[in-house]
């Protein structure tokens, strides 16, 4: 297990394990993490544009920033996880969104694919250019805090969100 992981740009091809990844998503119930994932893929080929698209800044709204989502999948293609990488930090994403959000699609989850994953992620980061890529998620996230560590995550200081939630915050160089 491991060797075989690769992330990939979002495709076409891939319609038919990334429908099976979403809607395990949605059968579960849990908020869907990163983002990225709460777009409707009923047309797929939209959608896959539009990612495209964010990754090279084009139709973005206003204030945010250029991301490139990339898909984690096995051997057999199979979709196991998302990650979203933000270009830049704004305010916001600075409290409490950081460079990377990611997903492991829920039945897949407690295998290392989540460590596996950033790990990718973070070549990403380092060829769009960012030495110090911020990682975040909330305090009651212990499994994703351990990640982070598990990939040289440095804590800074905690943000908390208006509902009092707790964002803990990691960077990584």
């Amino acid at each position: 297990m491991g060797n075989q992981l690769r992330i990939v740009k979002p495709t076409i091809e891939l319609e038919k394990e990334y429908l099976s990844f979403y809607q395990e998503w949605l059968d579960s119930g849990e908020k869907m993490v990163p983002w990225v994932i709460q777009k409707d893929p009923t047309n797929f080929s939209e959608m896959v544009r539009f990612l495209h698209n964010s990754s090279m800044g084009i139709g973005i709204k206003e204030g945010w920033v250029p991301d490139s989502t990339y898909w984690l999948v096995d051997e057999d293609n199979r979709i196991l996880g998302v990650v979203n990488i933000r270009h830049q930090l704004t305010k916001h994403l600075l409290n409490s969104g950081g460079h990377i959000g990611y997903g492991i699609r829920p039945s897949e989850r407690s295998k290392g694919y989540a460590t596996t994953l950033l790990a990718l992620s973070l070549e990403i980061t380092k060829e769009l250019g960012i030495v110090k890529a911020l990682v975040v998620c909330d305090e009651v996230n212990t499994g994703s805090a351990r990640t982070i560590l598990k990939n040289g995550g440095i804590p800074d200081s905690d943000f908390i969100e208006e509902d009092g939630n707790v964002i803990k915050r990691f960077w990584i160089e």
